[in-house]
């Protein structure tokens, strides 16, 4: 499984496709919203920067255990790269844990990237490293979860659209990079989805704080998404 993990990661890291949406986007978003901020009349309570390096964590988080993985999985079905794993000594339980083994091993990295870009523009975090843990962890099952149903269920070329499609309408719309708070009347029902969940979860672990709500919002999340990628997943 180990093995599986690093060679899973190593794919992940060498496609220019998965890099883009695991580190360069998140970065230039950071960047530009933090440097962008005053030209566009964007302002917070908070430093600009406390509010938007967490949500391109979890921006990040969701661009690699949804976006990445629905496409890398896609295409594997398409090719019956998954179908030839099914039957090899690797069981099917050893191949999901490298896969989700890597999906943490990207994320780290991108935590690592973002934030040393985050503490260079002047991001001072009060972490709360239960939560920050929690969130990362919850937050991967959830979109995982999602991503496989979609890899599951749809041909590779419509995985690959549907997925950067969804990635593009949350990053914009979903409370993921921006508070929910930033939304006005819709803000509380942006709450509710998986990404306006994590974006808050992730803020709030940053600030110091246990985002127990938002956690059980991405708990439902993820056994909802496991429930349905169970019972329609298809290997070929």
């Amino acid at each position: 499984m180990l093995a599986q993990a690093a060679m899973e990661a190593r794919l992940m890291l060498r496609n220019g496709e998965q890099l883009l949406l695991a580190v360069v986007i998140p970065v230039v978003v950071l960047v530009g919203a933090v440097q962008g901020s005053e030209r566009v009349g964007i302002s917070f309570d908070d430093p600009m920067v406390d509010v938007i390096t967490p949500g391109v964590l979890a921006l990040a988080v969701m661009s690699t255990s949804f976006t990445s993985l629905a496409i890398a999985t896609g295409f594997e079905r398409r090719y019956g790269v998954l179908k030839r794993l099914g039957t090899a000594p690797l069981s099917r339980a050893a191949l999901l844990g490298g896969k989700i083994g890597a999906l943490f091993a990207v994320e780290l990295l991108q935590f690592a990237v973002i934030g040393a870009v985050g503490f260079s523009l002047g991001w001072a975090p009060t972490l709360q490293v239960a939560g920050l843990l929690l969130t990362l962890l919850l937050g991967t099952a959830a979109f995982a979860s999602l991503g496989l149903l979609l890899a599951g269920a749809l041909r590779a070329e419509a995985t690959l659209a549907a997925a950067n499609l969804v990635y593009l309408l949350l990053m914009a719309g979903g409370a993921v990079v921006l508070p929910a708070s930033a939304y006005g009347d819709l803000g509380t029902a942006m709450t509710w989805l998986p990404s306006g969940a994590l974006g808050e979860a992730m803020r709030s672990a940053c600030d110091g704080a246990l985002p127990w709500r938002d956690l059980a919002v991405l708990t439902g999340w993820a056994g909802l998404g496991s429930l349905l990628t169970a019972r329609t997943f298809r290997w070929e």
